[in-house]
C-alpha cells in the first residue's frame, strides 16, 4: 500500500434513512416480530435534559443521555435505556455500513488495476491503495454512493495521505517534509523502521486519548486520597491491566510506561498531600511496583499471534 485514505463519515448515526435501513434489515431477517420491534426501537425517539423528542431519521439510542424511560409503542414494562453507545444503534448502523461501504467497495476494487484493502469498525474506516490515481477514483465514486443512502463525508478530516515503505523516500524527493501518519481506532499509526532496518508500520497510542485517561485518574486519585493505600493499589492495578489489554501492542510499550510513571507521580502527589510527613519516592517505590504493573506486549504480531505449533503441546490430540 502507498496510499492511505482516512474516511470520517459526517454525522454518521444521524443521518441514517430509517427505511432504507430496514429495507437492508429485511434481506437479512424474516420474522415479523423482529422486525416490529426493530422499528419500535427506531422511533423512541430521544431524551435530552430529561425531554422526549421524536426523530425522523437516524439511529436514536446513542443520541440521548443516560436515563431510564418507558418506550412509546412498548408494554410500560419493557424500557430502553437511551445512552450513548448503546448496543442496538451500532449493531443496527454496522449493518447498513456493510451494504452501502463494504460491498459497493468490494464490488469496486474488482475492476481496480492495483491492490486495495479496507479496514471498517462501525462508521470508522481506513482504505490502502497501490495507485494514488485509484484512491482519487475512488474517493470521487465513494460520494455518489454516500449521497445515494443520505450520507456525506466530513471533507474537513478525511484525508488521502501517502504512506508505506517508499513514503519517506518520495517526500523527500518531492520536498514535501516528513510522511504523514494516520489515527485509527485509538491509535496513530506511524511508518517506522524496525530493528533490522526493515519497514514496519507502528502504532502509537493517539495523544489526547492518552491525556484525558490520566486526567480522569488523576481526579479519582483526589477523591480517593484519605483511602487505604491496598484499596487504592487494587483499583489501579485493576484500571493499568484494562489500559494495557486495549494498548499494548508491539512499539507502544515506551509510550505505556510513560503512562504508569505518570500515574505513579499522580499517586504520590495524593499521598504526600494526605499526610503531613512527606514520604519519599524511594520508600512509595516499593508501593508503586507492588500495585502498578509493568507493561508488556497482549497483542503480538499476526505471524505470531497466529503461529499454531506454538502451543500445539497445550492441545490435547
Amino acid at each position: 500500500m502507498n496510499w492511505i485514505l482516512d474516511l470520517d463519515l459526517k454525522g454518521f448515526f444521524d443521518n441514517i434513512d430509517p427505511e432504507l435501513l430496514m429495507e437492508m434489515i429485511e434481506r437479512r431477517i424474516a420474522d415479523p416480530r423482529i422486525l416490529r420491534l426493530i422499528r419500535k426501537w427506531l422511533k423512541a425517539g430521544v431524551i435530552e435534559d430529561g425531554e422526549w423528542s421524536e426523530t425522523e431519521k437516524g439511529t436514536p439510542l446513542t443520541r440521548g443521555k443516560d436515563d431510564w424511560r418507558p418506550c412509546p409503542g412498548i408494554r410500560s414494562a419493557v424500557r430502553l435505556r437511551f445512552e450513548a453507545g448503546a448496543v442496538i444503534s451500532p449493531l443496527l448502523a454496522n449493518i447498513y455500513l456493510h451494504y452501502v461501504l463494504d460491498q459497493w467497495t468490494d464490488q469496486w476494487r474488482q475492476q481496480a488495476q492495483g491492490d486495495v484493502i479496507i479496514v471498517r469498525y462501525a462508521d470508522d474506516a481506513v482504505l490502502g491503495f497501490q495507485h494514488e490515481y485509484e484512491a482519487k477514483k475512488f474517493l470521487q465514486d465513494l460520494r455518489g454512493q454516500l449521497s445515494k443512502y443520505g450520507l456525506e463525508l466530513n471533507e474537513d478530516k478525511t484525508r488521502l495521505i501517502r504512506f508505506g515503505r517508499f513514503a519517506r523516500q518520495n517526500r523527500e524527493e518531492g520536498g514535501e517534509g516528513e510522511p504523514e501518519s494516520f489515527t485509527f481506532l485509538g491509535f496513530r499509526h506511524v511508518g517506522a523502521e524496525n530493528s533490522l532496518g526493515r519497514f514496519e508500520v507502528r502504532r502509537i497510542t493517539e495523544g489526547s486519548r492518552r491525556r484525558k485517561k490520566l486526567q480522569e485518574i488523576k481526579q479519582n486519585l483526589r477523591r480517593r486520597m484519605h483511602e487505604p493505600v491496598a484499596q487504592v493499589g487494587g483499583w489501579l492495578k485493576s484500571v493499568l491491566s484494562g489500559y494495557y489489554q486495549y494498548h499494548a501492542v508491539p512499539g507502544n510499550l515506551t509510550v505505556l510506561s510513560r503512562f504508569r510513571r505518570q500515574v505513579a507521580r499522580y499517586w504520590f502527589h495524593a499521598l504526600e498531600q494526605r499526610s503531613q510527613r512527606r514520604p519519599s519516592w524511594e520508600k512509595l517505590g516499593q508501593v508503586f511496583a507492588q500495585w502498578l504493573p509493568v507493561p508488556h506486549v497482549v497483542h503480538e504480531y499476526p505471524d505470531a499471534r497466529f503461529y499454531a505449533s506454538r502451543h500445539a503441546a497445550a492441545y490435547p490430540k
